[in-house]
Formats: structure tokens, sequence, C-alpha cells
């Protein structure tokens, strides 16, 4: 990521962006077809770029002369024929968006993996469910996980429709009006870099399509933060249901030895929130006065490379805490008995109806003995079993009614809609 959006790798592809414009006005009568061999063989150095910008104050025109330097007279007054910086910063910057895209979607997809191979190995493993922080009913920890997966899918298909939205390029001229450049000369850059036109630019893209593409990695990330805050709260001392892995030397804290922080997953959460402040100002770069102003540019050379960076970065450091994610049964199934089993309680209530009570009497009844059990009076069966109407009805069904894995039969549909039973059946 760092060699995509370096200096030097910009500047490469601002070159080949500009002989292939000479190339284009060749075959078009423009440009002297003799020239082409000289200015095919230019060159630049990024240091003498840097020394020449210092004294006029314009990167593009700097390259130019250094370019211009290598290429020699005449053949260098063809460089840039027509054309205006934006022309060549942006065309070069939806490449470099394209690559940086190609990184990012490898790089979620082995997450991904790693999501789907952990939702398969824990398919069957019970534990509790929970609404507002509260434990609600019993799900597996892969049905779970199942949800992960098929939010990196939706992520991945978001980034790549928002990567071909911002791979565009074009050669328009100063105001987009095509008035000093040929519309045959963009056509056939773009083309040989695999980019579409911007079919109305002024003097610059669209930034419309920027913006898509960032607060696409925005959400990416914010999947990621997701999942990384649903590990964080998994490892809370109180719940203890899985931890992210911690090496044999590392320490949790300077002063406390018993510490095991999720150090990783709260770095994740940390940067989700800044690839969401970038995604806010490239969104403020769509406005832009009239024709094109420059207030996009300084923003953009800081949040795109640092967002693309920071996406990458995630997706890597989270697979890294799936595949090492320390997963403790055991302990899910005691948190599954909390209280007697106040999670089977609408299991309970669900019998009670079908055995004739009303639905309202057997609310209070349910309630009751499970808020008794929850303030540490009793436990939830136990006080179940104190109502006759309980015992007398349903008494002789609460083995089948506090089984955790009754209840999870279908669990298998979504591993089934997101194909993960292939693998297992193969």
């Amino acid at each position: 990521m760092r060699a995509i959006w370096s200096d030097e790798h910009r500047f490469e592809l601002w070159l080949r962006i500009e002989i292939l414009a000479c190339e284009a006005w060749a075959e078009l009568g423009r440009v002297p077809r003799d020239a082409l061999p000289k200015i095919r063989q230019a060159s630049f150095e990024v240091a003498r770029i840097r020394q020449v910008e210092e004294s006029v104050g314009h990167d593009v025109i700097a390259f130019l002369t250094v370019v211009g330097e290598s290429v020699g007279q005449p053949e260098a007054r063809w460089l840039h024929l027509g054309l205006t910086s934006s022309d060549v910063v942006d065309t070069a910057f939806a490449l470099q968006v394209q690559e940086s895209a190609e990184l990012i979607q490898s790089d979620l997809g082995k997450l991904r993996e790693a999501c789907a191979a952990l939702a398969l190995e824990h398919r069957r493993t019970p534990m509790v469910g929970r609404t507002h922080g509260i434990h609600a009913e019993p799900i597996t920890f892969g049905f779970k996980v199942a949800g992960w997966v098929a939010e990196l899918d939706r992520a991945r298909a978001r980034v790549a429709a928002a990567t071909a939205e911002a791979a565009a390029g074009k050669l328009s001229g100063a105001v987009g009006t095509h008035a000093t450049v040929d519309p045959r000369v963009e056509e056939h850059v773009c083309s040989s870099l695999g980019l579409s036109v911007d079919p109305v630019s002024t003097q610059v893209v669209s930034r419309d399509r920027h913006a898509a593409f960032m607060n696409a990695l925005a959400v990416a990330a914010a999947t990621m933060e997701r999942i990384a805050l649903e590990i964080r709260h998994l490892q809370r001392s109180e719940v203890s249901e899985a931890r992210e892995p911690f090496g044999a030397e590392q320490k949790g804290s300077s002063a406390m030895p018993h510490k095991r922080n999720p150090v990783l997953t709260e770095r994740i959460c940390g940067l989700a929130r800044v690839v969401r402040g970038y995604a806010a100002t490239e969104l403020e770069n769509v406005a832009l006065w009239h024709e094109r102003d420059i207030s996009h540019s300084s923003a953009e050379r800081v949040i795109f490379p640092d967002g693309c960076a920071l996406v990458d970065y995630m997706a890597i450091q989270l697979a890294k805490v799936i595949k090492g994610l320390d997963v403790r049964v055991e302990q899910m199934r005691r948190n599954l008995d909390l209280w007697g089993g106040v999670v089977f309680s609408q299991r309970v209530l669900l019998a009670l109806v079908e055995s004739g009570l009303s639905r309202e009497d057997a609310y209070r009844v349910v309630q009751r003995a499970a808020h008794r059990a929850i303030d540490g009076d009793g436990g939830f069966r136990a006080n179940l079993l104190e109502s006759a109407e309980v015992a007398e009805r349903i008494g002789g069904r609460l083995d089948e009614l506090f089984d955790p894995s009754a209840g999870l039969e279908q669990v298998d549909v979504a591993f089934e809609r997101l194909g993960l039973l292939e693998k297992v059946q193969a």
C-alpha cells in the first residue's frame, strides 16, 4: 500500500499517461511519429522533481520540467499537449484507488474466509444470545459468526461497486469542454489504462465517485468494528466467552499482572472512527466552486493513502484475531445456565399457553420466577416448580424446554444461504 501511494509510483503513472496521450495525438497527426521513441524513453528522478517544485510551487509543472529534460528538445514540446494538470492527476488517482482496492479486497477476503472457518467450527456450539446487552435466548456461536461472514460479503461487494465507479479518468482540458483535447485522446488513454471515461467532467473528475469509494471503506471499517466490538464484549471478565490471542510473553498492564486486555480489537474500533472521519471529509469534497477549485486536493493527499492503508491494516489484524480466537465453550454453557436458565423463559411461556393457560397468566408466572432468580432468590427452574400451575401443566416437560439445542434446528438455514455447508458436505 505504501508503494501504491509513493511519489515514485505517482510520477510513474503520470508519465505513463503523458506517453499514452502523445501516442494518441500521433495517431491523429498532431504529434510527429518520429518524436515518440524519445518520448517513450522519458525518465525522472523524484529528488529532482522535488527540487524544481521548491522553485515553481507546482508539482505537475515540476514533473513536466524534469521529464522534458530527459526527453530533450524539440520532442519535449509535445508533452502535455492540450492537457491541464487534473487530466494527469485525476486519471492517475483513479489507478491508485483501483490498485489500493485490489489489496483491500484480497485482505477482506482472507478475513471472510477466517470467519467462515470459525462459523463452521462452532456451528453447533450453544451460547447465550443477547439483546440490549441482556440475556435473551440461546443461539450458537457459529450462527453469530455467520452474520459476520454475510456482512463482510456485503462490504466486499460494496467496495467492488465503489471501485468501479471511482475508476474513471478524464483528459478533457481546463474546464472539461475538450476545447484543446480531442475526445479520442481521452478515450485512448483511459481504455489503455483500463479506466472508464467520466462522461461529463469539469476540470476534475466528479468527486461523488471518490466520496462513494471512501464511504464504502468506512462501512467496511464499521463492519470490522462491529466484529471487534463483539469480541471485546465477549472477553469482558464477567462474560469471558471468547478472548483475542494473547502471546506467551505478552503483558496486559504495567500495574496489574492479571490483565488480559483486548488491545487488538480495541485498536480496530479506534481506527474505524478515523476512517469514518475521512468519509465525512470526502463528502465535503464533492461540492467545489464552479468547474473546480483546489480545496479537495490537500485533503485527498492525506485521507486516501491513509484511509486505504487503515482499512487494509484493520482487515489483516482482525483476521489474525479470528484465526487465534480462544473460544471458551464451557463458559458459554455456564452462562446459558445462569440464574437457573432464564434464557428458556419464552419456551416455558409458550408451553404454558399451549397447555391452556392464558398468555397474561402464563407471562405473570414465568416473569415472577425469572425475576426472583435474577435477584438472587432461588433458580429459575426451581422457582417455576413452586407454582402448582407449572408443575401440573408442564412439570414433566422441563428437561425438554431447558435443552439448549432445542429451537436451534433452523440455524443451518443461515449457513445454507451463505453456501458454507457446501464445504462440510464436500
